[in-house]
């Protein structure tokens, strides 16, 4: 059985349904990304995945559980870390505060995590002190997920994590995830920024008008003429 298992999932929000039938897996260790149009329906398969859409039909199932339509405070406790496009970290609080809200269901915080974390991620450790808000557009999104990965979760949920980067730091980006799935992380990631993504990952989904189009391994989607014409521009 795969880590994640989403099957015919329906969902959407409120009484406005945007995913039909969508299947996706991932499985331990796996990096997946889901590509496709905007309003394809990308973001809401990871929204639902944690628990944040109108659960509509079929199954979401996590480590052998089925979580489907589960509240989000109660996913993050079966090993699950998400990280939105948009508001992902506290302005008004430190750095170092931002990282101990991700261990926020812990007694403690805990210290190894911490270490971890600014290990991988060293201007996180140089700037803790600093307001969260005046940070850079990347730093902030380290930011993210180092607090995402306070709780050192199973699978990582990332949405649109290249998105309003600079050119010269998406490819340290891709590098940050690529080293976060090396540790034995699981990578779910939604990105616009197609091409780079396909070529990082290990499988990918191509998702249209909120269903399945094309599955693969990402260097094969990449390489595929249909996919390339229809949605990467040639």
């Amino acid at each position: 059985m795969s880590l994640l298992e989403v099957r015919d999932l329906d969902a959407g929000y409120g009484d406005l349904q945007i995913l039909t039938d969508v299947d996706l897996d991932v499985d331990d260790e796996e990096y997946v990304t889901i590509v496709g149009p905007n309003g394809a329906g990308k973001s809401t398969v990871m929204k639902s995945v944690f628990g944040l859409t109108t659960h509509m039909g079929g199954t979401v199932t996590f480590d052998g559980e089925d979580i489907s339509g589960t509240k989000p405070e109660d996913v993050i406790h079966k090993g699950l870390g998400y990280v939105p496009q948009n508001e992902n970290v506290f302005a008004e609080l430190s750095v170092e505060e931002n990282l101990e809200m991700g261990a926020y269901i812990l007694d403690e915080v805990p210290q190894d995590a911490l270490g971890t974390v600014y290990d991988r991620f060293p201007i996180l450790e140089e700037r803790k002190e600093q307001r969260a808000g005046t940070m850079s557009g990347g730093q902030r999104q380290m930011l993210a997920m180092g607090r995402a990965l306070m709780l050192d979760p199973e699978l990582l949920l990332l949405d649109e994590p290249s998105a309003g980067l600079a050119p010269d730091l998406v490819d340290e980006m891709f590098d940050k995830i690529d080293e976060i799935n090396g540790t034995g992380t699981a990578i779910l990631m939604v990105e616009q920024n197609a091409k780079e993504a396909l070529r990082r990952c290990d499988r990918g989904y191509v998702l249209s008008n909120g269903q399945n189009r094309y599955e693969d391994e990402g260097t094969v989607l990449l390489n595929d003429e249909e996919v390339r014409r229809e949605f990467l521009g040639g």
